[in-house]
C-alpha cells in the first residue's frame, strides 16, 4: 500500500494549468524527487499532496485512504505529513527543544520529552535543545528543521529545496545525512529540487517534470543512460551534439555508426553523446577516429578536454569530453577517441522542437 499516492491530480491558477493530470505514488521507505525547472508544477504538487492547496482535480490517498478528491479536504494537521521547507520556518521565539515538541501535541509530557530528545539524537543537535534559532549555523538550523518534521513519526515528509540556502560542502555532508535519517524511520519522502546532481544522490527514483506534466520517472541510473527524450537527456549533464540521417536502421557519427532500430529509413535526427561517452581509444581494424586537443581545463576530479576531428569538409567537428583528472594533454596532441554507445542517444529532429 501506497504511503501517498496522486491520481490523475490536476491545478490551474487562472489560464495555467501548474499541474496537468500527474499521477505518482511513493511507497513507505521510498525516496522521490520532483525535478524540473522553475514553474514546472513542482512545489505546486508538494502542497497538493501536504494539503496546504486545495485539490481541484484528480484523488490524493495516503495509506490507501483518501484525504483529498472532490468532496473531501483532508486538513495538513490530519494527514501525518512532515514538512520541510527552503528558509527551514523555524520559530525563533522558541528553543531547539520546544521548536521540535511544537507538533507533538497528542503525547504526554514525558512522552514528548522522549521523543524530541531521539529525534535531535537522529540529527546530531542533541546537545543544542536549549539553543535559539538564530545562534545556529544554517546546517543546524536544517537539521533542526528535519528532527521537527520526523518527530511525529509522519508516513510521508515532504521536502521543499531544503538545501538551497548552503554552501556546497556543507551542503553535501545534511544530504547525506538526511537520507539516513529518512531511511532509518522508514520515511516515505517526497523532495522538490531543481539540481539534478542533489536529485541523483538522494532519490530512489527521480520524475522529470516539464509544463506540468510528469516526462520521466525512472531510478537515477535509468534516467541518465536511457531518457525518455533530449530534454531528460540535457537535464542530466553536458552533451555533444550531431546531426544525422537514418539509414536502414543506423545513421553515422563522427564515431562510427548508431543503431536506430525504431527510427524510418530517411528521417532526420539528433544524436547526443554525453561528455562522459567519449573516451580514449585505439584505432583498431577501423575502430577509433584520431583528434588532435584543442584546450584542456583541469576541473579537480576530472578534466574537460576540447577536441577538433578532421572530416574533410570546411569545417572540422568538436566535441568535448570529461576525463579523470590525471588525463591533460598538451594543445595539438593527436588522440584516438572511441564512442561509449551506452552515453549516446538518437531522437528524431520533431522530438526536440
Amino acid at each position: 500500500m501506497s504511503a501517498l499516492s496522486l491520481e490523475n491530480v490536476s491545478h490551474r491558477f487562472g489560464k495555467l494549468a501548474a499541474v496537468n493530470n500527474v499521477s505518482l505514488s511513493i511507497e513507505a521507505g521510498e525516496f522521490i524527487c520532483l525535478l524540473g525547472p522553475s514553474g514546472c508544477g513542482k512545489t505546486t504538487i508538494l502542497r497538493l499532496a501536504a494539503g496546504l492547496e486545495p485539490l481541484q482535480g484528480g484523488v490524493v490517498r495516503m495509506g490507501g485512504a483518501i484525504v483529498a478528491d472532490r468532496n473531501i479536504e483532508t486538513p495538513p494537521e490530519d494527514r501525518s505529513v512532515g514538512l520541510v521547507f527552503q528558509d527551514y520556518a523555524l520559530f525563533p521565539h522558541l528553543s531547539v527543544e520546544k521548536n521540535v515538541a511544537f507538533g507533538l501535541t497528542n503525547l504526554s509530557r514525558s512522552e514528548r520529552k522522549s521523543r524530541v530528545l531521539e529525534a535531535l539524537q537522529q540529527v546530531g543537535m542533541a546537545d543544542y535543545k536549549d539553543a535559539f534559532p538564530h545562534t545556529l549555523s544554517g546546517g543546524q538550523q536544517q537539521r533542526v528543521a528535519l528532527a521537527r518534521a520526523v518527530a511525529p513519526r509522519p508516513k510521508l515528509v515532504l521536502l521543499d529545496e531544503p538545501f538551497s540556502g548552503l554552501d556546497v560542502r556543507l551542503r553535501n555532508q545534511i544530504r547525506d545525512e538526511t537520507v539516513r535519517v529518512l531511511k532509518e524511520n522508514g520515511t516515505a519522502t517526497l523532495m522538490v529540487t531543481h539540481d539534478p546532481e542533489e536529485a541523483m544522490f538522494m532519490a530512489d527514483r527521480i520524475a522529470i517534470m516539464r509544463e506540468g506534466k510528469i516526462v520521466q520517472l525512472a531510478t537515477p541510473s535509468e534516467l541518465y543512460t536511457n531518457p525518455a527524450d533530449p530534454f531528460v537527456a540535457h537535464f542530466f549533464g553536458d552533451l555533444n551534439e550531431f546531426k544525422g540521417i537514418c539509414n536502414n536502421g543506423h545513421v553515422v557519427t563522427p564515431f562510427g555508426p548508431l543503431a536506430t532500430p525504431s527510427l524510418p529509413h530517411g528521417s532526420p535526427v539528433n544524436i547526443l553523446v554525453r561528455h562522459e561517452g567519449v573516451v580514449l581509444g585505439e584505432k583498431v581494424n577501423g575502430t577509433g577516429v584520431e583528434a588532435s586537443v584543442l584546450k584542456t581545463r583541469m576541473l579537480g576530479r576530472t578534466s574537460l578536454v576540447d577536441f577538433k576531428i578532421p572530416n574533410g569538409l570546411e569545417d572540422d567537428l568538436h566535441v568535448k569530453a570529461r576525463m579523470g583528472s590525471e588525463f591533460i594533454p598538451e594543445a595539438g596532441k593527436k588522440i584516438v577517441l572511441e564512442l561509449d554507445k551506452r552515453l549516446a542517444f538518437v531522437f528524431s529532429s520533431p522530438s526536440t522542437e
